[in-house]
């Protein structure tokens, strides 16, 4: 496993886009197709040079990944060559690399704070008054009137003539 790593180090891999998709395939389509077109003459050297074509295109656009061993190998085999194995390939590696960027986390850039100044908990604003109207419970229901918020400014309810009621 020494080599896979070694060469995995070696051929990074890329961030799918979808151009490097879209390459990918044309590169996998166009071997297997001409491959496929020069039938059983291919078979005594241009297959082999398209192979070597075909694996270095496609580890440069998608990165290198084990399952392109296989297929490299595979396609040395003169009957199973015939088998559009490029095309195969790419696609399983596409969708395994899809899978593995959308489980990778993305990095969160965070900027530190200037030294000196305290973290602000809540916005500038500061928390809501009593005083403000809040859409959440004066809101009217259905058959039922508008309730008035609360207010702090309301002037205390006591004796209009300004005497106490309760002497002590």
């Amino acid at each position: 496993m020494k080599l896979l790593d070694a060469i995995a180090r070696r051929f990074p891999a890329p961030r799918l886009t979808a151009t490097r998709i879209v390459l990918a395939f044309a590169v996998a389509l166009a071997a297997d197709a001409v491959q496929i077109a020069l039938g059983p003459v291919g078979w005594l050297a241009p297959d082999e040079a398209i192979d070597v074509v075909a694996m270095g295109l496609t580890c440069w656009l998608l990165g290198f990944h084990v399952l392109l061993l296989p297929t490299f190998l595979l396609e040395f085999v003169p009957v199973l060559g015939m088998l559009p194995t490029w095309t195969a390939c790419v696609t399983a590696v596409v969708a395994l690399r899809r899978r593995e960027q959308s489980t990778e986390t993305a990095p969160v850039e965070v900027s530190p704070a200037p030294i000196g100044s305290p973290p602000s908990q809540f916005p500038s604003a500061g928390p809501p008054r009593l005083s403000e109207s809040s859409p959440g419970p004066t809101e009217a229901r259905w058959g039922e009137r508008p309730r008035e918020p609360a207010r702090l400014s309301e002037p205390p309810s006591g004796p209009a003539d300004g005497v106490d009621s309760n002497p002590s």
